[in-house]
């Protein structure tokens, strides 16, 4: 996995999970994936030192790994993702359409 596809995996992983992690652990990951902020920069944001930036979305990318392993949501996302592709392909009746239409609103 290169780093982009890397960093795609985390912030899918991080919109899943972020509610099981704490305040500080969010700040630091919405800065530096989705505010693309450097480490220096979220360190001096918050008054911390850039190794205690590093090693927090360290340990933070782990965790997300953690719970991605025990529960496989992101797994399972992909899976019905692949699946409702597959199906959207095939010829069928009216009502497996509005079957489809609904599955794609729960997602």
């Amino acid at each position: 996995m290169d780093a982009f596809e890397q960093s795609l995996y985390v912030t899918a992983l991080f919109d899943l999970y972020q509610d099981l992690l704490t305040e500080k652990q969010v700040a630091y990951m919405k800065d530096y994936y989705y505010d693309d902020l450097s480490l220096q920069e979220i360190a001096e944001n918050h008054g911390v030192s850039r190794n205690a930036v590093h090693d927090q979305i360290k340990k933070t990318v782990k965790k997300l790994e953690q719970f991605e392993h025990a529960l496989s949501l992101y797994e399972k996302q992909e899976k019905r993702k692949k699946l409702l592709s597959a199906l959207e392909e095939e010829p069928m009746t009216e009502n497996g359409k509005t079957l489809i239409e609904a599955l794609k609103k729960v997602e």
